[in-house]
């Protein structure tokens, strides 16, 4: 090997550690930026979860379940009748949106795969999905509230199961479109119906993603406010009667922290924990469904 040869590969292998040397400095570089990234999302959280705990926890007891909320400026009282009135909210809008969010997936998944009106159905659910909920509010409030001149709790049914469906449609139709293929020709060759395809099989494939779907959705329904203030309102005192404003959690919520009552904001910091938790164990629920599922 000539003298030149072995300059040019000492040059050759200086270039070569020299870009080792800066890629790592690069990925050094990313790789703080994204742990500074982490740790300021998550100091955040944690300082937001901290002091929900913090100022939650003084205001649990047993009245918080059992009464009423208070008058202004009273001692005593809770939250029942705000936390019985989100439960049938809740529940009236999972019972509308999930079987008309599953319908929908099923046909986008199964039957409109390359249809033109599939792809309108999968535009319009992707605006909705990211619409604010207020909007849908302000939608439910001119056609339904409007209407029938008075707040009610079935506008706020229908408020959040318009907030609900688009969630359920997106993960059904995800959930199905992981089925193999091969299952449905397999189906299809022993001579079974589509339908008979469609609910022993796919549906049943998928059955663990679609519930957790439906609990994530749920979950985003939980604490929403503003849709409930054009619909529901609130109602100061017990009151099952959905045909009339309902009393609900979050609007109590809002109603109680933007008040100078320091007995109103302690219920109102009882509440945001109650919530939380919910939230909480509603993710963690669909976390343990999917993973048993995919098991």
């Amino acid at each position: 090997m000539t003298a030149i040869e072995m300059q040019a590969r000492a040059e050759l292998e200086a270039s070569r550690r020299k870009m080792q040397a800066w890629r790592s400095t690069k990925n050094k570089i990313a790789l703080t930026l994204s742990m500074l990234t982490m740790a300021f999302g998550l100091f955040w959280l944690v300082w937001i979860l901290f002091t929900t705990v913090t100022k939650g926890i003084d205001g649990l007891s047993w009245s918080l379940f059992t009464e009423s909320t208070p008058p202004p400026n009273t001692a005593g009282g809770g939250l029942a009748n705000a936390l019985v009135g989100s439960g049938l909210l809740i529940l009236w809008s999972t019972v509308i949106g999930t079987p008309l969010g599953i319908m929908a997936g099923i046909y986008l998944a199964e039957y409109g795969r390359k249809h033109w009106l599939a792809e309108v159905i999968r535009f319009i659910n992707d605006i909705l999905l990211s619409a604010p909920s207020i909007v849908v509010g302000l939608f439910v409030y001119t056609i339904v509230v409007a209407q029938m001149q008075h707040f009610s709790g079935w506008a706020g049914v229908v408020a959040l199961a318009l907030l609900q469906i688009p969630i359920v449609i997106r993960t059904s139709e995800n959930m199905l479109r992981l089925v193999p293929d091969s299952m449905r020709e397999a189906a299809y060759a022993l001579g079974t119906p589509k339908w008979k395809m469609i609910s022993a099989i796919t549906l049943k494939a998928s059955v663990s993603g679609i519930i957790t779907g439906v609990l994530l959705a749920v979950a985003r329904i939980a604490g929403e406010t503003a849709p409930l203030l054009f619909t529901a309102l609130s109602n100061q005192f017990w009151s099952t009667d959905m045909m009339q404003p309902i009393a609900n959690l979050p609007v109590t919520i809002f109603k109680f922290a933007m008040s100078p009552f320091a007995e109103w904001q302690s219920l109102a910091w009882a509440g945001v924990l109650i919530i939380t938790l919910c939230v909480l164990l509603l993710n963690i629920v669909a976390r343990v469904v999917f993973a048993k599922g995919k098991h």
